[in-house]
């Protein structure tokens, strides 16, 4: 186990607030993403796409494309076949289940031959001299489409007469697992005072990053293939890509510059990646790709998407004594490990989250459906899980008549019983909930609530309330990371990390650590990211990047700096005992006589000190937290606003309390859009009708009258040197609950039946509200 130890106080070091030392740069125009990248003697590259949601392909007729001015390819499914390039690489073994069965759906084609099975799936791809004859001559490829039944949501897939999304496999259901003791939870349920059931649906959503996906490829003079993209994680880009194309891991470098949010959207290789590259290395000259926001709607990966049915049994005090719980994750058209990982490894995790549940009966299936894949979006897994829980529990609190405050602390695990093994077989490590819960109410100010209440109804306004405690898993289960730290002659220290910034302020954290271990000026630091020819390593996802990125930058910080002070003592000719350390300068002590890090550096071969090695932290982290969510209902329309919100957080050691802050709370904000706006939506024949922002409802600016945002750093982690717990997915994770709980608390309030308010499922537009309303 690591020991995390206080912090001295450092100006710009750990725990102090910092301007983020990437604003000024993207705020002056100066940043550089993928498509800032000068498109001189660029080729374009525009993508063919399936109108159809699952259709047989008959015939691809390229000529009269590639005959029209500009063109100078178009690649099909035959092409890739003819240069050896296969299908998408295969799941992991450990999807396979107890007989060895690989998870059913197959391994998605790069581009698709035969059949298509979403609308938007690539079929072929242009390359011409300007983006407006790629777009020409892609209008002009012919291909012969026989369309096919197709199933776009669950519901439809598990009919017993559903069309097959893959006529290899026997139905649409694509894998399914137990976990649990299904006699036990029997046995519970049996002597149970009281039984709760909840439909508990997450709707399918869609990332929206700021930034679309974008890709540029090109060979370079010593053929190597170059890659230019926007992503979360390059090394697993380079590995796959070499891989598919038949090259070697080190002919290929892939490099990231600024990002434009990712939110797992960017975690992993796409098909048409894939395409851009194999283009490139096949006409010897750049080739971009750089889809439009429908394009990005259509055929990137979207998240969510599991209905869940769960029931929870209760003593006659309220005590919670078995969870049992059903799902149905939608995969789309093509199985993922991400796709996967949610419904059999995240959700089953934390299903119990911080209430000591003793017996659990899970029955997960994953099922295909003629609709994009689904993939990893902020959370992945945790704020669906929690949903569920935090749903049950206020139902369970409207059932019995116990207070939804004492409901949750008769039944949150205490500070004692750390270690706490869940029914997973997960550890938490540390936590005090109850204190979380006692501090949010205090916080939001929950015993004023009344009045309140009484002001909203005034101006003709319903209020409800609600409180969620809850905690997630950190660390994407990768928990290494390369590290080099540079010294050079001119004071610079500059740190190489795989992970990646994409609007979280990393670089701004990794920088106080930093200042913190060499007590430099921030000014002094450099932090290079996201290059493979640098660093390579897991990337950022899972809420890692602090927590094993900045711990591996913390230990190989103090490696350098100790080997500093052993050339420090060769170089003043003293024992290392002698000399003391501050602000990057080694003094001999009791004396004036020292030498600074700058000069230090000098005098070394390459003029420069440089330590590059693998740190690692001890397990994945648990950050925990409470929220208290009001919000007002209009009657005469049904629009729900946030009215206020406040949470207080458990998230270890604070680095960057304001990058912190804002994380948390762009998490809530990416949370509120899921309970009262979002959704993805196809209609019966796999047709999306969201594929705009005119059509899919982002929240929007006044959807929240701002935040109340408590961080407690008294608890932090042994499971890494910083004491860090994780902070990019919690706010997210909790959210989702709190509004949705705070709305149905409104609804029951006006006197609306606890049957019609059990039934709403996210997202709870004004329509579906008003409905509600009127059967009061």
């Amino acid at each position: 186990m690591n020991d995390p130890t206080p912090f001295p106080l450092r100006r710009h070091g750990v725990g102090q607030p910092v301007r983020r030392i990437e604003d000024k740069r993207l705020l002056t125009g100066h940043g550089c993403f993928t498509d800032d990248e000068p498109a001189v003697a660029h080729l374009h590259l525009v993508f063919v796409r399936s109108p159809h949601a699952h259709a047989r392909i008959t015939a691809v007729d390229a000529a009269a494309a590639r005959d029209m001015p500009g063109v100078q390819a178009v690649v099909t499914a035959a092409d890739l076949e003819a240069a050896g390039i296969g299908p998408m690489p295969a799941l992991p073994a450990v999807f396979d289940d107890e007989t060895g069965r690989a998870p059913g759906g197959g391994r998605r084609p790069i581009l698709a031959a035969g059949i298509t099975r979403f609308v938007g799936e690539a079929v072929a791809a242009v390359v011409a001299d300007s983006p407006v004859r790629a777009q020409d001559a892609a209008e002009a490829v012919e291909v012969v489409y026989e369309p096919l039944p197709a199933v776009a949501g669950l519901a439809a897939a598990l009919a017993d007469d559903a069309p097959q999304v893959d006529p290899d496999c026997e139905s649409n259901l694509s894998a399914a697992r137990r976990f649990g003791d299904a006699a036990a939870v029997d046995a519970a349920f049996a002597a149970a005072a009281h039984v709760v059931t909840v439909q508990a649906d997450n709707q399918r959503v869609a990332p929206v990053s700021l930034e679309p996906r974008a890709v540029i490829a090109w060979p370079d003079a010593d053929d190597r293939l170059q890659v230019r993209m926007s992503n979360q994680m390059p090394t697993g880009i380079r590995n796959n890509l070499a891989a598919l194309l038949g090259l070697p891991q080190e002919r290929v470098r892939v490099s990231v510059g600024d990002v434009g949010g990712g939110f797992g959207m960017k975690t992993g290789l796409y098909p048409e990646d894939v395409v851009v590259a194999h283009a490139a290395m096949t006409l010897r000259r750049p080739v971009r790709w750089v889809p439009g926001r429908q394009e990005d709607f259509l055929s990137a990966i979207h998240g969510r998407g599991m209905r869940a049915s769960a029931s929870l049994a209760l003593d006659a005090d309220g005590r919670m004594l078995a969870l049992r719980l059903r799902t149905d994750a939608d995969l789309g058209a093509y199985p993922s490990a991400i796709g996967l990982a949610q419904p059999f490894t995240y959700v089953p995790g934390i299903c119990t989250s911080v209430y000591d549940i003793g017996a659990i009966d899970l029955d997960q299936r994953a099922v295909l459906t003629n609709t994009a894949p689904i993939g990893a979006y902020r959370g992945a897994g945790s704020p669906e899980s929690i949903y569920v829980i935090e749903r049950l529990v206020d139902a369970a609190a409207r059932a019995t008549g116990i207070d939804p405050v004492e409901l949750r602390r008769r039944n949150l695990i205490a500070p004692e019983a750390m270690p706490y093994t869940n029914p997973m077989g997960q550890v938490y490590d540390c936590g005090r909930f109850e204190d979380m819960l006692d501090r949010a109410l205090e916080s939001s100010d929950w015993a004023g609530f009344p009045d309140r209440e009484a002001a909203s109804a005034a101006r003709g306004l319903l209020r409800g309330r609600a409180v969620v405690t809850f905690l997630k898993a950190c660390g994407a289960n990768a928990f290494d990371e390369d590290v080099e730290i540079r010294i050079a002659d001119d004071g610079t220290i500059e740190v190489v990390s795989a992970t990646l910034p994409m609007g979280q302020g990393i670089a701004t954290s990794y920088a106080q650590l930093i200042v913190q271990a060499f007590d430099v000026p921030i000014e002094s630091v450099r932090i290079v990211q996201g290059d493979t020819d640098r660093a390579n390593g897991f990337g950022s996802g899972g809420s890692r990047s602090l927590l094993v990125g900045g711990s591996a930058i913390s230990i190989v910080a103090g490696r350098t700096l100790d080997e500093a002070r052993r050339l420090a003592g060769e170089a003043l000719e003293v024992g290392e005992p002698d000399l003391e350390y501050a602000a990057g300068r080694f003094t001999i002590v009791g004396t004036d006589r020292g030498i600074d890090l700058a000069a230090l550096a000098a005098r070394q071969p390459g003029r420069e000190i440089r330590i590059a090695e693998r740190a690692s932290v001890d397990g994945q982290t648990w950050p925990n937290a409470a929220h208290v969510c009001e919000v007002e209902l209009d009657p005469q329309t049904g629009a729900a606003r946030v009215a206020s919100y406040a949470g207080v957080y458990d998230v270890g050691t604070v680095v960057s309390p304001q990058i912190v802050t804002g994380q948390l709370e762009g998490g809530i904000v990416q949370a509120i859009g899921q309970a009262l706006s979002e959704a993805v939506v196809y209609d019966d024949d796999g047709q999306l009708l969201t594929a705009s922002l005119m059509d899919y409802a982002l929240p929007q600016f006044g959807v929240v009258d701002g935040f109340r945002t408590v961080l407690d750093p008294s608890v932090p982690t042994a499971r890494n040197v910083l004491g860090a717990k994780g902070v990019g997915e919690i706010g997210t994770t909790g959210a989702t609950p709190a509004v949705v709980n705070a709305v149905l608390d409104a609804l029951t309030r006006a006197g609306v039946p606890a049957g019609r308010v059990e039934q709403l499922q996210m997202p709870l537009t004004a329509p579906r509200l008003w409905a509600a309303l009127q059967s009061r």
